[in-house]
């Protein structure tokens, strides 16, 4: 945010005009503004345009009203600029005319609107009111809280833009709506029991099915979740059966800060991020075994968990229902052991369900009761997942509570679309130098996904309000957003995947000039056509060098190596020269053996540079995992062994920019340590190698800082072992914040890269040499 600087008008100024950018409609700016004047003794007047807000004040306490307004915005503002300018007065409109709220103006959409909001405390004591008409109502809302991004089809934020249009306002309603010094003044998303949505089953119903041990589709913010009882083994593990999601962590709710510790250990930071008005999941660290009521079930083999806090009034009204007091008069923030799983309801491999009908067909199999409502959700937002890595925030899923909260670029460029990759898919669109990146999709193996992709993006652009120039897409062909790319009617660019990570390093912390990257993720396309994923990049704008990689294993049988780990173990055996072994190592699998003489007689060719399927073979080696339910797993369940991270010494060499464990691989193999020896060691020996070959590539290129990305760096022991690392070496470590630093983040990465390509193209047709090397090959 750029702040008003009142010294900057003359002592004398009477009247200013103030331009507001930024989340500035629909979040309480013009009535907070009404009131900062009238309190001030101004006179003027705010309206809404296109491109923000406008306000003309006029008087002699000018300078005081600069000072407060950004100072003390409203809590859901995201002011991004103010532009102050002194005015001439206008006769007749002095301190006696009073200040008024005007009538918005149309135009090129250049504001936007805010991410959806947990409701707010003074919303929570209406709810649990009995003398007030939002008693009970589970669509309480105001302009400091309820759904934004998830109601609004397009701009400008109005009622009749949004899911509520259907809902005629009642006469209670429309008073509070029209009245500036009401909290409500144009909360597009106003209701009551009189007027509003309704929920198809009353929360009586809902406790009851919770408390019997059922499973419920409750319908929420941005689509619905599965609902049960997360301390009944039995329920959760029949929610596994029905999903088809036999070992991936499910997220558990509660009700509110002080609910945390009955089923985690939360740092002060963790507590931070969980009641930040967006309610993120928050993964902290689970109860001791002995003090931790959840179900086995709930995050089977580790040791954190993802923890929400109720954020949507039905959700307090479920909590307060549980917890079997009156409902007049409920204490939201009182301690409440009530603790549920909320996981996505969706089957396995599709989207979240957002449509009352969809759930009836998609979820029947599923749920046991299905509770939906009637106000339409116009774009599906799954929760937002965040840990805090080296102190600081770090997204694994960015969506609900945060999206479309635009990240600002080094500098303004042509509007792009950049469409992700194939898993964890993203998509980007450009305008001047916003960035916004939309919410989690997922990934694009169904019709129902893609069907879903094109949705966010039709709505994305609608609501920036922009044609994108160009469409950015990976290398690989065979991803769905690669092939789909042509049909956006644009020109086409392809972006090297693991340029695209590190690239989105530098675009989130607004980096410029040459920058050295580690990409360390599960898989891309290389530029040479091979498999990389452990990569040592110098990336530079729209061009790349790659400086070094991870030493190539075999990668045996393709894509099924991602999924049983067994077969990166073979590998490492292999690389090892103790092939013969793998039959005995791994008895269980009767391929293992037949598979490492294929090795042997050069049949299986393809290798791969991966970090992810480095993890996956010590995983299988030390006797974590050998196959894998949901991706990264293995790479989980070898975190959470690691107490302290121990480094081998001469565990790692580095020759002509390659870094090669095998020496570690070979420890491991030799000394059969037990899992948590194991897990440090890897863990531990990964850190100093990594931080080795990043200085030596740091220094060869004359950088300070490393930039890290990749879904590698989700793994907490990993990044902070690395900022630590780094740090010991004089280097200057960059973590992804605002976006996950996996593929969903990736579509930033493009989207900084297309722009740059797209400002290049620009300058060539105008007549500018350039003869640099090309991302796109």
């Amino acid at each position: 945010m750029t702040a008003p600087a009142p010294f900057a008008i003359g002592p004398d100024t009477r009247r200013v005009r103030v331009r507001v950018s930024g989340a500035v409609q629909g979040v309480g700016m013009r009535p907070f503004v009404h009131r900062l004047a009238t309190d001030c003794g101004l006179a003027g007047f705010v309206r809404n345009g296109a491109d923000g807000v406008t306000i003309e004040v006029e008087g002699a306490r000018v300078a005081a009203f600069l000072a407060r307004l950004g100072a003390e915005a409203p809590p859901l503002a995201r002011i991004d600029r103010l532009a102050v300018e002194a005015i001439d007065e206008v006769a007749g409109e002095g301190e006696a005319a009073g200040f008024a709220i005007l009538e918005s103006l149309d135009g090129p959409v250049a504001t936007r609107i805010p991410a959806d909001a947990a409701t707010c405390a003074a919303c929570l004591d209406e709810l649990f009111d009995p003398a007030s008409r939002f008693f009970g109502y589970p669509f309480v809302n105001c302009t400091h809280c309820g759904p934004r991004y998830t109601i609004t089809r397009r701009l400008p934020y109005d009622r009749p833009q949004t899911s509520m249009v259907g809902f005629p306002m009642c006469p209670a309603c429309a008073r509070d709506y029209a009245d500036p010094a009401n909290r409500r003044f144009h909360a597009e998303p106003i209701a009551c029991p009189a007027c509003g949505p309704r929920l198809t089953h009353d929360v009586a119903t809902i406790a009851a099915a919770v408390r019997a041990g059922r499973i419920v589709a409750l319908k929420g913010i941005g689509g619905f979740h599965l609902v049960c009882d997360a301390t009944n083994e039995a329920t959760v593990a029949e929610l596994r059966r029905r999903k088809a999601r036999d070992a991936k962590p499910f997220a558990v709710m509660v009700a509110n800060a002080a609910s945390v510790p009955f089923v985690a250990q939360a740092t002060a930071a963790e507590i931070m991020l969980a009641t930040d008005h967006a309610r993120p999941i928050v993964v902290m660290a689970k109860n001791r075994e002995e003090a931790d009521p959840l179900a086995a079930s709930v995050a089977p083999r580790l040791t954190r968990i993802g923890v929400m806090l109720a954020y949507a009034p039905v959700h307090h009204l479920l909590f307060a229902a549980l917890a079997d007091g009156p409902l007049a008069g409920h204490d939201a923030q009182a301690p409440n052991p009530i603790a549920l799983v909320a996981t996505s309801a969706n089957p396995g491999g599709e989207p979240l369900v957002v449509d009352d009908a969809d759930a009836a067909r998609r979820l029947g199999g599923i749920a046991d009761l299905i509770v939906g409502h009637d106000r339409p959700i116009a774009i599906r937002a799954d929760d937002s997942v965040v840990q805090v890595i080296a102190g600081a925030p770090a997204f694994l899923r960015r969506a609900r509570g945060y999206v479309p909260e635009p990240i600002e670029l080094a500098e303004d460029g042509p509007s792009v679309l950049a469409l992700g990759a194939h898993l964890k898919a993203t998509v980007t669109v450009t305008r001047g130098r916003e960035a916004f990146v939309s919410q989690h999709v997922g990934d694009l193996d169904t019709a129902e996904t893609v069907r879903f992709w094109r949705e966010t993006i039709a709505h994305l652009t609608a609501i920036v309000g922009v044609t994108p120039e160009r469409v950015i897409c990976d290398l690989h062909p065979d991803y769905r957003s690669s092939q789909l790319a042509e049909a956006f009617g644009a020109p086409t660019l392809r972006v090297q995947h693991h340029a695209a990570h590190v690239a989105a390093i530098a675009a989130e912390h607004g980096l410029s000039g040459p920058q050295i990257g580690l990409a360390l993720d599960g898989h891309g396309l290389g530029a040479d056509g091979g498999a990389w994923g452990g990569e040592m990049l110098l990336v530079d704008g729209a061009d790349f060098r790659r400086l070094g990689h991870l030493e190539p294993l075999a990668l045996p049988g393709g894509d099924r190596a991602a999924r049983e780990p067994w077969r990166m173990g073979v590998a490492a055996l292999h690389a090892l020269g103790r092939g013969a072994e793998a039959g005995r190592f791994f008895a269980g699998r009767p391929l293992a053996g037949p598979l490492a003489s294929r090795l042997a007689a050069g049949a299986e060719t393809i290798t791969t540079t991966s970090l992810g399927r480095l993890f996956d073979a010590a995983a299988a080696l030390i006797g974590v995992a050998d196959a894998q339910a949901y991706e990264g797993q293995a790479a989980m369940e070898l975190e959470a062994l690691v107490e302290r991270p121990v480094a081998l010494d001469g565990g790692f060499a580095i020759d002509a920019g390659v870094l090669s464990f095998r020496p570690l691989l070979g420890r491991l193999v030799a000394e059969r340590p037990d899992v948590r020896a194991g897990a440090a060691l890897f863990h531990g020996t990964l850190i100093e190698g990594l931080a080795d070959w990043a200085a030596a590539g740091a220094a060869a290129a004359g950088l300070d800082r490393v930039l890290l990305g990749g879904g590698c760096l989700m793994n907490r022991v990993l990044a902070e072992g690395l900022v630590e690392a780094l740090g010991r070496r004089g280097l200057i470590p960059v973590l992804a914040r605002r976006l996950p630093p996996n593929d969903g983040g990736l579509s930033l990465g493009q989207a900084a890269i297309g722009m740059t390509m797209t400002r290049r193209t620009m300058q060539e047709r105008a007549g500018v040499s350039d003869t640099a090397d090309r991302l796109d090959g």
